[in-house]
């Protein structure tokens, strides 16, 4: 029994039984959807708390306070995923899903509470249009059982592109503009296909934590631009 269920786990959820393959997508998406909830509430706590002003002009008064925000959450988010990743620990890999939903939720604050305090409506239409895209781009893997493996690589070196662009606009001050927020869009979709991909084909049957993990983050960092979107267009 003991040999059988290591052989199990060794497959992946393409190479699993049904049910198992099964069982799997469902635990993956209800992780996401409680991943998703707790930020809703992380984050309403946070911007209508009685120190969410002071602690959003403490994030991006400084020239360097933002930059240093931004390294500290890329460090999290590199021990949150390699936590969500163990397979020996499963209690570690929740807290490493719960860390970096909380990462995600404070580095949210400066931009949702702009958006909360000037721009009516705003953050409900950004919401309702990635949960539509989010969908869509959901849809289109289970329907076509197409494998966006391939997509990896260039994914990578986009996504080191990126973030040296962000860098020097937050070192050298200058704005990233609607162009650059409607590319990462792009890039965010391109990053949901590669996720759900990889939910179909590529986890095994007991990294649903791990595969929440990747799509809660790719939703977040599509949720970011359409709302950078949205308030640039209102602008």
């Amino acid at each position: 029994m003991f040999k059988a269920d290591s052989r199990e786990r060794m497959l992946s959820v393409a190479d699993s039984k049904p049910d198992v393959r099964a069982g799997f997508i469902r635990r993956t998406y209800a992780h996401l959807a409680g991943a998703i909830l707790l930020f809703i509430v992380l984050e309403t706590l946070l911007v209508n708390s009685p120190f969410a002003e002071e602690l959003v002009q403490m994030m991006v008064g400084g020239k360097w306070s933002m930059l240093i925000i931004m390294g500290m959450f890329i460090g999290v988010s590199y021990i949150a995923n390699g936590w969500a990743s163990m397979d020996t620990a499963p209690a570690l890999q929740y807290v490493g899903l719960g860390v970096f939903v909380v990462a995600e939720a404070i580095i949210f604050l400066p931009m949702l509470f702009i958006a909360n305090t000037y721009y009516d409506g705003i953050i409900a239409q950004a919401g309702l249009m990635t949960l539509l895209l989010f969908g869509g781009l959901t849809a289109t893997v289970f329907i076509t059982r197409k494998d966006f493996s391939f997509l990896g690589p260039i994914l990578t070196i986009g996504g080191f592109v990126a973030l040296g662009v962000i860098i020097a606009g937050l070192v050298f001050g200058f704005s990233l503009g609607i162009f650059f927020s409607a590319i990462m869009i792009f890039f965010a979709a391109g990053m949901i296909l590669y996720d759900t991909s990889n939910v179909l084909h590529h986890h095994k049957p007991h990294q649903h934590v791990a595969a929440a993990l990747s799509l809660f983050a790719s939703v977040a960092l599509l949720f970011w631009y359409i709302l950078r979107l949205l308030m640039a267009l209102r602008k």
